[in-house]
């Protein structure tokens, strides 16, 4: 090698020596370059091995000037991670960790799985009370570094960047596989500013413009099921038409300015979730509902002491309506509870002339929820919450619908939504809610509309001592929701055994089933009239001076009843 280079490289000399025990001065060289060494050194973590890479590296450090930088590239192996990060900075080095970029000619289906690392070690004076220098650098241009607070940190962002290189590969050699979600993080503040839903739709016959698609969830409506859902979202893929859609959800705390900047922000970074063989400039479409990103406004955050952190919001829904939710943070995927939004100036139930329909239908539309709202009463979010209020028909005298006194125990009071619905509808219901997390009465009362009067009461304790007070000739309705079918069939036994009578209603397009039990199996309808009797208990509760949401009809809402 000597020769080879002799007269083009004159001042460049090739040496036969022990790398962990050199001749070299100390203070030699400026710059030390690895390109394999120790992973070919460090292999497994035995004594031998890991005493050898601590003489290199220990090596390496005295022949370094101060100022100079030991550059090392490794695939970055979880042991050799560790040696590397752990032995210079606990001799206060400065470790800074690049990602060599893929080449953006290389076809998608022949990259290497795991990515390679490039440490960049600079030699510093030890400095007692210093902080250390660890650093994760950008993985695209304009990026900013990332300072670590400790060696572990630093270590997990390299561990994470390796696992992503994996997804990226199972993407690209299997297709069909099952939906795969990831986080993609804010650099600065580290938190999740979105997340990636990667759907496969193989039975799509691919053509030249239908490889590969971007859907934005609007704000706010990231926990509907046609989003919220693996099932939902497949069903998405399939209606837009393309072979991978990657559904993206827009999070809370974080600010958008609009889909251009969106487009702008994610063109980059989504482009190396495409699909293997998708032809060279191909503009990637970026859909959504609606055509912009959506409405969400955070009017409280709060703490409860049972259910951890929570916020209220008000978001746009899939047209021009506005609702405020209820969510805990700790499943920021189900509403814990919601209700709809209306202008101040809406007088409910007031017949409006025609002339004024056009007026009020604009005033909807452009529905403010800054602005001063009302809450509809009328509106009940659940399906479950509407099969409830229809089984109330299953009660002997569908007259009590009216001003016949009947005595409701609601358990769990949420925003207090099927609370109100029972008290403003049924004139003569006695109501008793049952709320154990004593910050969900509060956020009732002073966000959602709720208010306690002489018929409207709630008691903050355990909703399972007060059905023992259940009245022999009452009605038990509940809502379950299990996916077990097994342990299903273990819950409507134990019902049973106390209630001799259960009708069931599945709700379409959800797991939820609502059980109507009674204490006593003489209390039997007549399955084909409960459609009948539900359609009678209906008219009664359409009063004028009351506002009803026309989707409501509660005979449908019973219209697959069983007994079980």
């Amino acid at each position: 090698m000597n020769e080879r280079n002799a007269s083009q490289r004159p001042n460049m000399t090739y040496q036969l020596m022990d790398a962990t025990k050199t001749t070299f001065t100390d203070s030699h060289f400026q710059a030390v370059l690895d390109k394999g060494t120790l992973d070919a050194i460090l292999t497994d973590t035995e004594a031998g091995t890991l005493e050898t890479a601590t003489k290199l590296l220990t090596e390496i450090g005295r022949v370094l000037q101060c100022g100079g930088r030991y550059i090392c590239v490794s695939l970055a192996q979880a042991h050799v991670l560790e040696k590397l990060v752990t032995q210079f900075s606990q001799g206060g080095w400065m470790v800074r960790i690049h990602q060599v970029s893929e080449s953006s000619s290389k076809q998608s289906g022949s990259q290497f799985p795991l990515p390679v690392f490039v440490f960049v070690m600079t030699k510093v004076k030890e400095m007692p009370g210093f902080p250390l220098v660890l650093e994760m650098m950008p993985d695209d241009e304009g990026g900013k570094s990332v300072r670590c607070g400790s060696t572990n940190e630093l270590m997990d962002m390299v561990k994470e960047r390796q696992r992503y290189a994996l997804i990226r590969n199972r993407l690209n050699q299997n297709q069909g596989s099952p939906e795969v979600s990831l986080d993609l993080c804010d650099g600065v503040s580290g938190r999740t500013r979105y997340t990636f839903h990667v759907v496969d739709s193989p039975t799509i016959r691919p053509s030249h413009s239908n490889h590969f698609a971007i859907f934005i969830i609007p704000q706010g409506r990231e926990t509907e099921w046609l989003f919220g859902s693996e099932t939902g979202r497949r069903q998405l893929a399939g209606s837009v038409g393309f072979r991978r859609l990657l559904v993206v959800a827009l999070h809370r705390d974080q600010q958008y300015d609009s889909m251009e900047a969106i487009q702008s922000e994610l063109s980059a970074k989504v482009l190396e979730l495409a699909p293997p063989g998708l032809p060279d400039n191909q503009q990637v479409p970026f859909l959504s509902a609606g055509g912009d990103i959506g409405v969400r406004t955070v009017q409280y955050r709060g703490r409860s002491e049972m259910s951890g952190e929570y916020v209220v919001e008000d978001v746009r829904g899939d047209g021009t309506s506005y609702f405020r939710r209820l969510i805990f943070l700790s499943n920021q995927n189900v509403v814990q509870s919601e209700a709809r939004l209306l202008p101040s100036n809406t007088q409910s139930g007031q017949k409006k002339k025609r002339k004024d329909k056009k007026k009020q239908q604009k005033a909807n539309d452009n529905l403010d929820p800054k602005t001063t709202h009302v809450m509809d009463k009328s509106y009940l979010c659940c399906e479950h919450h509407k099969a409830m209020i229809s089984g109330l028909s299953l009660l002997h005298n569908p007259g009590v619908a009216s001003e016949q006194h009947i005595s409701v125990l609601v358990v769990g009071l949420g925003g207090g939504s099927l609370s109100l619905f029972i008290h403003d509808y049924f004139l003569g219901a006695q109501v008793e809610a049952v709320e154990i997390d004593s910050a969900v009465l509060d956020v009732a009362c002073r966000w959602f509309g709720f208010s306690l009067d002489d018929r409207l009461k709630v008691h903050l304790a355990d909703g399972l001592v007060h059905i023992n007070d259940l009245a022999g000739k009452g009605i038990f309705i509940l809502n379950l929701v299990c996916r077990d079918p097994d342990l299903k069939g273990k819950v409507i036994k134990t019902i049973h055994e106390v209630f001799p009578l259960i009708y069931v209603q599945k709700i379409e397009d959800e797991v939820n089933e609502i059980l109507f039990c009674r204490p006593h199996s003489g209390q039997t309808h007549d399955i084909s009239n409960i459609k009948e009797t539900a359609g009678g208990l209906e008219k009664q509760l359409r009063r004028p001076g009351m506002l009803w949401d026309e989707s409501f009809v509660l005979a449908d809402m019973l219209k697959s009843v069983q007994i079980v």
